[in-house]
């Protein structure tokens, strides 16, 4: 399931590009680190702002989804990890909120989020397999907060796949 693209945001099918940014504890976080598991990307505006925080809290109270999908989620603005520290402890975020701060919205842009206008990312959600590959886009318009029904559809769909990828190779080819 594919939700309407930005412009110039990656697409479904495509590599996940990698990176590494720091978590709110100042801990490097690298992607593909992450192979093997599944992984929510969440690039979001501003820590403290209205809409982004409703998003998190309601991936903070259903993170249990994620987990059962075999799914990592990691966060993304461009607020520094110091402000980020402050706003995981202040609505008690148990996942990676993760500093695209400094080169400023290098990831952002780097998965075509980034607006220069404004100086932050737009509110997209790439969801990556465990091999990399990019399975679900979303980038929203300022002002409206994404749907976590989506979410859960999306890593359905992965969960179904790789059981269904699973039952053939344990199968195998027909022998005749």
């Amino acid at each position: 399931m594919t939700s309407p693209a930005g412009a110039f945001a990656l697409q479904v099918g495509s590599a996940a590009p990698d990176f590494e940014l720091s978590n709110q504890h100042g801990e490097p976080v690298r992607l593909s680190s992450l192979r093997g598991q599944n992984v929510v990307v969440v690039f979001y505006p501003f820590a403290f702002s209205g809409i982004c925080t409703g998003e998190l809290c309601e991936i903070r109270d259903n993170l249990g989804d994620f987990t059962t999908a075999n799914a990592t989620v990691l966060a993304v603005s461009v607020d520094s990890k110091f402000t980020l520290r402050a706003y995981a402890d202040k609505e008690g975020y148990d996942f990676d909120l993760l500093a695209d701060f400094w080169p400023h919205g290098g990831v952002a842009s780097l998965y075509g989020v980034f607006d220069p206008d404004s100086g932050m990312a737009r509110r997209g959600t790439f969801i990556i397999d465990a091999q990399g590959i990019i399975r679900y886009v979303v980038v929203n318009p300022r002002g409206r907060a994404r749907d976590l029904q989506e979410y859960r559809q999306a890593l359905s769909e992965l969960s179904t796949a790789a059981s269904e990828e699973s039952a053939a190779v344990a199968v195998g080819p027909a022998q005749g």
